[in-house]
């Protein structure tokens, strides 16, 4: 259950870190900067990468710790 929290703590601060990338639902209206701007590099896409392994560990994790609890 620690290494869940901890897991946790990190998917957190890796999704706060992250930049906005759209307007939300004012993309509906019009706004193509969601689907058509340029791709993030550096920082952003370690960060992306981060909370796709993190979110991925967290799900595993909570249906071993369901299973096995």
């Amino acid at each position: 259950m620690a290494i869940q929290f901890l897991v946790c703590i990190a998917l957190i601060v890796a999704v706060v870190l992250q930049e906005s990338k759209g307007e939300g639902l004012g993309s509906i209206g019009g706004g193509s900067r969601m689907f058509f701007g340029k791709r993030s590099k550096g920082m952003e896409q370690i960060l992306e990468t981060a909370t796709t392994y993190l979110a991925v560990g967290f799900m595993v994790l909570s249906v071993i710790l369901t299973i096995w609890f």
